[in-house]
């Protein structure tokens, strides 16, 4: 597929939402898109999906067994399919929306997406030339092919691609090239060398003989809730947010023995509507068990 050069004007959508107007002309050009609200983030997975109490894969909508007609589970909302985009499930969505988003990885292409001025030029330097957006702090740089997402790669410098998400800022300008390998190393971790632990996800040993001294499950509850909440609700600085809840909770739940798998897997799949990748959560997880000395 060819990267959108131009968008075809319809006369006959005038009356829709703007931003959805946007979106069913980018489908038409082969691009999965969804709806972004205030923050640029995606719109909250409705009840019966949250914390994946519909029997989904986190994240991964387009190849689990969930079947929500509404915009839930971050990127894997994003499609191609008109009716879908105009469904009444989808219309509050869509007046409410502050953006277009979209798929990068679902139509075989990868962001560089660059945050800053140092990023750019770094860029210039390292990269080879492609078709370019601007965005408001920086520079969307867009190849042909795809491979992992990954934030932080560099200063300033996120990858988005599969399992990722980014917002629609225009066709941009030059002739795309093939992905680089350059930038497919840019998700390449390198071996810790700092901070060694053991696994990432692995649940704190009770201490006290695993005897809660909470003594009401409402009050974890209310801690796993209140994280989930911070992080969906962060309007910026999601890594630092991440950390931040891992470790309040791990704080007041880690050596208890009332923290399980089940509610590490809600903190995770928070972080990855946000768009964290599974990597980024096991790094957060880890610090924050390194910093408590767990």
């Amino acid at each position: 597929m060819t990267h959108p050069t131009d968008i075809p004007r319809d006369p006959s959508r005038s009356a829709l939402p703007t931003h959805l107007r946007t979106a069913l002309q980018l489908v038409e050009l082969g691009l999965p898109v969804l709806p972004l609200r205030e923050g640029k983030v995606p719109f909250g997975n409705c009840r019966t999906c949250k914390n994946s109490g519909c029997g989904d894969r986190p994240h991964m909508k387009a190849s689990g067994p969930c079947e929500c007609p509404t915009p839930c589970h971050g990127w894997g909302a994003a499609t191609t399919d008109p009716d879908i985009l105009t469904s009444p499930a989808w219309a509050r969505a869509w007046r409410q929306a502050a953006a277009v988003a979209y798929h990068p990885g679902g139509a075989g292409f990868t962001v560089v997406d660059l945050d800053n001025a140092d990023a750019i030029a770094w860029a210039r330097q390292n990269l080879p030339t492609t078709r370019t957006v601007p965005s408001t702090r920086g520079e969307h740089w867009i190849y042909r092919g795809s491979m992992t997402s990954r934030n932080a790669v560099r200063p300033g410098v996120d990858i988005k691609s599969l399992m990722s998400y980014a917002r629609w800022l225009g066709p941009g300008t030059g002739t795309m090239a093939p992905l680089p390998d350059v930038v497919r190393a840019l998700a390449v971790k390198e071996p810790a060398t700092a901070r060694p632990t053991s696994s990432s996800i692995t649940v704190p040993e009770p201490a006290g003989g695993g005897r809660c001294p909470h003594r009401s499950p409402a009050y974890l509850e209310r801690g796993i809730a209140m994280a989930e909440q911070r992080i969906e609700e962060a309007p910026e600085g999601i890594h630092r947010t991440v950390y931040r809840m891992f470790l309040a909770v791990l704080s007041a739940h880690g050596r208890c023995g009332c923290l399980t798998e089940t509610h590490i897997k809600r903190l995770f799949t928070a972080a990855q509507t946000r768009g964290e990748s599974l990597r980024h959560c096991e790094n957060a997880w880890t610090n924050a068990r390194t910093t408590l000395g767990m």
